[in-house]
């Protein structure tokens, strides 16, 4: 299994005698963690290093103190147990599939102590649920990888979530994860040292440009389905709107000022679909989605996408992915929380 060096034998210099103090920044990695989450993290802090020495420092945190392995096998070091952590001000909490596999109550206590001495609490990826778990989540907005978001959501219905690449609250930080752990660190470059740095380290990724929280995390209905239609594009976010209770075809061709029957020809000319077998579709991808995020049961699954008969949904989701709920289900079980220690 392939490893990455410790991140004691990464760590830039001592900043310049006089020069400011470098901002600390902790990383507790949950096995099964998605790399490119945290490298996308890590390496902006370098680069800024690189134009202005010393400004960064970063600590890579475990479970046991020992190396963690990520989703993709790569074996990261760490730097000690979690608990071991000094004078934390920010930590985030990097995760991947089934965040909540290793959550445990010792953790939750050591991320609340974390917060009542002040520290900033974040998230990258889907370590969202860990603090939610915790209990350490409430009025701030946050964000998670688009493809957790409706687990997040079924889990926790009262907290607010946003579908941004990433938010900067007063207690709270979050990121979709993947190449978004960029932007949210140019934007935290920016806040501290200007927007010519954040610039400089942008460009050494050769990135087009500097891309905001408001940036979308998945691709806009017109570019996903290569629609131009206006009509036809708000049919399809009203119908992602309401997946739990679907509208009829009567009334999404009202919403737009349209009859059924032009609704179906612009269906049919450009997605070569009805707006039924198409509607059919998206509450079944969401569907799909519970099924591999989250620990919900099957029945209450169907019914929070709309199929109010269990048989129904069984055979739909058979005729759309060749597998019934339950051998999918078998096949991507989400386990939730671990037993407490």
């Amino acid at each position: 299994m392939p490893s990455a060096r410790s991140s004691r034998a990464t760590q830039p210099s001592p900043p310049p005698a006089g020069a400011p103090e470098p901002e600390h920044l902790h990383f507790l990695l949950l096995p099964a963690f998605s790399v490119m989450g945290f490298v996308s993290a890590i390496e902006p802090l370098r680069v800024a290093n690189r134009f202005r020495p010393g400004s960064y420092r970063w600590h890579i945190l475990s479970l046991d103190g020992g190396p963690v392995v990520a989703s993709n096998g790569m074996s990261i070091n760490a730097d000690g147990v979690f608990t071991s952590a000094a004078q934390v001000r920010t930590v985030f909490v990097v995760a991947g599939f089934d965040p909540l596999a290793h959550y445990r109550a010792g953790l939750a206590t050591w991320l609340r102590a974390q917060r009542r001495h002040g520290a900033v609490l974040g998230a990258l990826d889907t370590g969202a649920f860990v603090l939610a778990e915790a209990g350490l989540l409430d009025a701030e907005p946050v964000t998670l990888h688009w493809e957790a978001q409706s687990a997040f959501t079924e889990r926790y219905p009262t907290l607010p979530v946003t579908g941004e690449l990433f938010e900067i609250g007063r207690q709270v930080i979050s990121c979709a994860g993947g190449t978004a752990a960029i932007d949210l660190m140019l934007a935290r470059i920016t806040q501290a040292h200007g927007r010519a740095l954040a610039m400089q380290v942008s460009e050494q990724f050769v990135l087009g440009r500097v891309r905001s929280r408001g940036d979308h995390q998945r691709m806009e209905i017109a570019t996903r389905y290569g629609l131009h239609n206006r009509k036809l594009v708000q049919v399809v976010q009203h119908m992602r709107e309401h997946i739990e209770d679907p509208l009829s075809a009567d009334d999404l061709a009202a919403m737009v000022s349209v009859t059924r029957r032009q609704l179906e020809r612009l269906f049919s000319t450009h997605l070569q679909d009805t707006p039924t077998r198409f509607y059919t579709g998206v509450r079944l991808e969401r569907a799909r989605e519970l099924l591999q995020q989250t620990d919900m049961g099957i029945l209450d699954i169907g019914v929070a996408c709309g199929f109010r008969a269990s048989a129904h949904f069984s055979r739909a989701y058979r005729a759309r992915f060749g597998c019934s709920p339950k051998e999918e289900r078998g096949r991507h079980g989400f386990s939730g929380p671990a037993p407490q220690k």
